[in-house]
This record gives C-alpha cells, sequence and structure tokens, in this order.
C-alpha cells in the first residue's frame, strides 16, 4: 500500500516529537509536516496536503475547532482528522464528530490504537473507540439542543442498507464491492448518495446517523 502522508497539529513539540517516533516505526506511515496552531496548519496545508491530520483542540491563533471547519469548507472530505486531546467532554466529543472529525482519542491513548485509528481512518474514513461510542449513547438522553432525528422523508434503498451495514462493519469500498458484486466506485457513489440524504458531513457521521437512528443495531 502507498505511504500514508500525515500532518501533525499540535502546540507542545515534546508531544509532537514523541508522535513522529512513534509513526516512524512504521513502514506505512509517513510524517511530512508538523504544525503549532491552526493558522501554520491551514498554511501548510496549501503546500503540501496530507492524507491524515493528526490534530489537538486546544492551540494558539487558530484553535483546532476552527481549523476543522475551515479544513472542511475547504478540502471537503479528502483530509481526514483524527482528533487527539485532553477533552473527554461529551458535547465535545459530539460536536466534533458530527462536525467532520473521523476520529476522536484522548492523548493518554496507547501508541498502537492510535496508529490503528490511523489506519482505519485512512480506509474507511472513520474510527470508533469505545470514548465515540459511549458519548454517542450518552446523546440519546440529551434533552438539550445537541439533535439530530431521524427525517421521515429519508429513504434507503435495501442496496444502500446492505452498504450501510458493512460501512458500520468498517468494511472497505473494495471489500463491500467484492461481497456485493460491485465495484469499487459504485459503492462510493451510493456512500455519497446516502451521505447527501442525510446531511452529514463524512462517513463517520454517516455511521453515527445509521446507529442514533436505529438503521442498523
Amino acid at each position: 500500500m502507498p505511504k500514508i502522508r500525515i500532518a501533525i497539529a499540535d502546540d507542545y513539540s515534546i508531544f509532537r516529537d514523541g508522535l513522529k517516533v512513534g509513526f516512524n516505526r512504521d513502514k506505512n506511515l509517513e510524517v511530512i509536516f508538523e504544525a503549532s496552531d491552526g493558522q501554520e496548519l491551514m498554511q501548510k496545508l496549501e503546500e503540501l496536503p496530507p492524507d491524515v491530520i493528526v490534530m489537538d483542540i486546544k492551540m494558539p491563533l487558530m484553535d483546532g475547532i476552527e481549523a476543522m471547519k475551515l479544513i472542511r469548507k475547504k478540502y471537503s472530505n479528502d483530509i481526514k482528522i483524527l482528533v487527539l486531546t485532553m477533552y473527554d467532554d461529551v458535547k465535545f466529543i459530539i460536536h466534533l464528530m458530527e462536525n467532520g472529525a473521523n476520529g476522536y482519542l484522548l492523548k493518554n491513548t496507547d501508541p498502537k490504537e492510535i496508529r490503528k485509528a490511523i489506519y482505519s481512518i485512512y480506509e474507511s474514513g472513520y474510527y470508533f473507540n469505545d470514548i465515540v461510542t459511549k458519548a454517542l449513547l450518552k446523546k440519546l438522553t440529551f434533552k438539550g439542543p445537541i439533535k439530530l432525528s431521524l427525517n421521515q422523508t429519508i429513504e434507503f434503498s435495501e442496496r444502500e442498507l446492505d452498504v450501510l451495514k458493512m460501512i458500520c462493519d468498517e468494511k472497505t469500498a473494495t471489500e463491500i464491492g467484492t461481497e456485493l458484486f460491485l465495484s469499487p466506485r459504485s459503492v462510493e457513489g451510493i456512500r455519497m448518495r446516502m451521505i447527501e440524504k442525510t446531511g452529514v458531513r463524512n462517513t463517520a457521521g454517516l455511521v453515527m446517523f445509521a446507529i442514533k437512528n436505529g438503521v442498523v443495531e
């Protein structure tokens, strides 16, 4: 497989150095640049866009939340974002996952899981761990402004449901295509159609929509 190109955005150089050491042990991962704040990140993206950004939320000049909004506006879902932070607040997790993050990990996460998350995000578009799943389940009990309800006008075809269930099982487009006798391009077309139907931002949002609304178990 081609090397997964990674950008690291964090205001602590010691933490960035630690991540680079871990990533350099994997021949399939390559750190192409690092940034100490959101502004520097946006500038470097112009010159050398990565496949995956590993990004903290709290950074000077421009924080990770604002940077993610700009990245999604400018690059759509072409660049994947793995949030790696100290904040484990449920509302933070839900907000970021629903607004463009492909995965969410805490900084005390084992390096092996961080690498696993990068692979999952690169191949399937998302990585859900226990912290995200628990936040998602807790959201079901929220009565506040955070909301996402099933639009009764949305209908999925049998083929769309088959693809959606396999996406939730973390299968790649190639694996889904093999099981359903479709080309990866056809699978991608179905995925994009479901994203448009539901109004979510990316595959991670699609999975969250499916779970929260009982489309899949």
